[in-house]
C-alpha cells in the first residue's frame, strides 16, 4: 500500500461535543469540563489540546466540532490559539465521534482535496507534548501511505475502564506502525492483567490520523447512512457570524456511532502507533486524582482545603474552605452551589446523581451559580420570594440585547468600570457607584465602553424572575 502527496496539510480536528457528566458537580452541560481548567494547570482542557500540538511539525488551522450552545465558549476560549483562527463546526444534537469526524473531513476535503485529518477529543491530558507530536509525524506518514490510524496508549497498569488495541505486524512506515489485529472491549480485571503481561496491547485513546478523502470512502463503504446525514447537514449548513452551523434535519439522520465501530473496526486498512506520553483521559474524579500530585498523607488537595487525619483522599474546594476529618478514600467536590461526597470506588455512579438532577429538572445539572455568556457572565448572589441580587460582568466592548421584561423590574449598581445605559429613549453613561431604575416593561440595554471589565450588582424584583422573561429587541449574537 503507497500513497504520499509531497506535503499535504495536516489539520487538527478538535471534538469538543461532551458534557462531562461524570465530572459533576465541576463539569455542567451548559460549561463541561473541556471547557474547565479541572487539573488546575493554568489552561482549560479544550486550550492544552491545541497548545500541544504547536512546535515542530506544522499543522493548518484547526476544525473545531462542538455543540452549537458552547460556540461562544469554544470562540473565546480559542482566540489566541498557536495553530491560527480555528474554523468552529456547530452540531445541533450530539452523534458520537463518526458524524462529527464525518462532517470535519468534507469541509477539510472541500478546501484541500489531500487533506490528513489528525482528530483529538479536547478532554485528555498528555504530560509529555514532544512525544505526542513525534507519534503525530509518523502517524502522518502511515496516513499518506493509506493507513487509517489510531494512537495506542502504552499500558502503565491492567486498566478496565479502557478499550483496547492489539497490534500485529509492523508496517514499516517510517516508525513504530503495526497493523491492528483486533479492537477489544474494556476488559475484566484478569483479562486486562494478561494484555500487560502479554505485551502488544495498548489503550485505545480515541485519537486518529487519516487522508479525510480516504476516510469518507470508508464511510461510504461501511457506514454510508452516517456520510448521507453529514453530506446533508454540510450541504444544508448556514454561516452564523463566525461559525459554521450545521443543518439541523441533515445531522439528525446521523446514526449516534464511534469511529471506532462505524470505520475502524470494520476497514482492513486499521494501524495503530504506540503513544507513550503521559496521557490521561480524564473521563472521572478517579483519573483525575491519578493526574494530581499526592501529598504525604496520598491526599490530592486543590483550592482551601483542610485535611486532618485523611489518607488516600481526592478533596477540592472552588469557592469557599473545606475541612476533612478522618476520611479514606474518598472525592469530595464542592463548588458554589453542590457538594459531591462518594467513595473512591464509587465516583463512576455519579452519572446516576446527574440523571436524578435531570429528571427534578433541577438547575444544578446545568449550570453553575456563574453562567457565561458571550457578553460576560453573570452570577446569582441571593434569591427568595419576588426578588433576586445578581453579580453582572461585562467585558470591554461586548453589550447586551436590547431587551425588555414582562414580568420584572431591575435596579442597577455598578461597582467596577463605566457602563453605557440605554432606557427607553434615554442613553447615559453610569461610572463607579451610580446606579439606575429599569421599570418593568421599559425597552434597555447595557454596555461596556471601556477598557476594563464592567461589574454591577442588579437587584431584580417582581412577580417572575426566570431567565426566560427577556424579549429581545437586538442581539449582535444573533440569539
Amino acid at each position: 500500500m503507497s500513497r504520499s502527496t509531497e506535503h499535504p496539510p495536516v489539520i487538527p480536528v478538535i471534538l469538543s461535543g461532551g458534557v462531562g457528566s461524570r465530572l459533576w458537580p465541576l463539569s455542567r452541560e451548559a460549561y463541561p469540563k473541556q471547557f474547565l481548567d479541572v487539573a488546575a494547570t493554568g489552561r482549560t482542557l479544550v486550550q492544552q489540546t491545541l497548545d500541544r500540538l504547536a512546535g515542530d511539525i506544522r499543522l493548518a488551522a484547526p476544525l473545531v466540532v462542538c455543540n452549537q450552545d458552547h460556540r461562544f465558549l469554544v470562540a473565546e476560549q480559542l482566540r489566541d490559539n498557536p495553530l491560527g483562527p480555528a474554523r468552529i463546526l456547530l452540531e445541533p444534537v450530539g452523534r458520537n465521534t463518526a458524524p462529527a469526524v464525518a462532517v470535519a473531513a468534507l469541509q477539510a476535503v472541500r478546501d484541500e482535496p489531500e487533506a490528513v485529518l489528525a482528530v483529538f477529543p479536547a478532554d485528555h491530558l498528555v504530560d509529555a507534548p514532544a512525544r505526542l507530536r513525534a507519534a503525530l509525524e509518523t502517524a502522518v506518514q502511515a496516513a499518506q501511505a493509506g493507513w487509517l490510524v489510531t494512537f495506542g496508549v502504552v499500558p502503565d497498569r491492567p486498566e478496565t475502564g479502557y478499550g483496547y488495541i492489539e497490534a500485529g505486524t509492523a508496517l514499516g512506515e517510517g516508525g513504530p506502525v503495526y497493523r491492528v489485529a483486533r479492537f477489544v472491549e474494556k476488559p475484566e480485571a484478569e483479562r486486562a492483567e494478561a494484555f500487560l503481561e502479554h505485551g502488544g496491547f495498548y489503550w485505545n485513546a480515541g485519537m486518529f490520523v487519516m487522508r479525510a478523502a480516504q476516510f469518507l470512502e470508508e464511510l461510504e463503504v461501511h457506514a454510508p447512512a452516517i456520510l448521507e446525514g453529514a453530506r446533508a447537514a454540510l450541504d444544508g449548513a448556514g454561516q452564523d457570524l463566525d461559525f459554521v452551523r450545521l443543518a439541523d434535519e441533515g445531522f439528525r439522520q446521523c446514526p449516534s456511532d464511534s469511529i471506532d465501530f462505524a470505520v475502524m473496526e470494520a476497514t482492513r486498512n486499521a494501524a495503530v502507533v504506540p503513544l507513550d506520553a503521559g496521557w490521561t483521559d480524564l473521563g472521572s474524579w478517579e483519573t483525575l486524582m491519578g493526574a494530581g500530585t499526592p501529598d504525604a498523607d496520598g491526599n490530592v488537595l486543590l483550592g482551601d482545603v483542610v485535611a486532618e487525619d485523611s489518607h488516600g483522599s481526592y478533596l477540592r474546594a472552588e469557592s469557599r474552605l473545606v475541612a476533612a476529618i478522618g476520611l479514606e478514600d474518598c472525592v469530595v467536590v464542592e463548588t458554589a452551589d453542590s457538594v459531591l461526597v462518594a467513595p473512591r470506588d464509587r465516583v463512576q455512579d455519579v452519572k446516576a446523581i446527574v440523571q436524578r438532577l435531570q429528571d427534578d429538572r433541577r438547575n444544578e445539572a446545568v449550570e453553575h451559580r456563574q453562567v457565561h455568556r458571550p457578553w460576560g457572565s453573570y452570577e446569582g448572589l441571593i434569591r427568595a420570594e419576588r426578588f433576586q441580587v445578581k453579580r453582572i460582568v461585562v467585558k470591554p466592548g461586548c453589550q447586551l440585547s436590547l431587551q425588555m421584561h414582562h414580568h420584572r423590574a431591575e435596579h442597577w449598581v455598578v461597582v467596577r468600570g463605566t457602563a453605557r445605559v440605554t432606557r427607553g429613549e434615554d442613553v447615559f453613561l453610569l461610572g463607579e457607584d451610580q446606579s439606575t431604575y429599569i421599570p418593568l416593561g421599559e425597552i434597555h440595554r447595557l454596555e461596556n465602553p471601556g477598557h476594563i471589565p464592567l461589574e454591577l450588582v442588579e437587584v431584580q424584583s417582581g412577580s417572575y424572575l426566570g431567565e426566560d422573561d427577556i424579549t429581545r429587541l437586538e442581539d449582535r449574537y444573533g440569539r
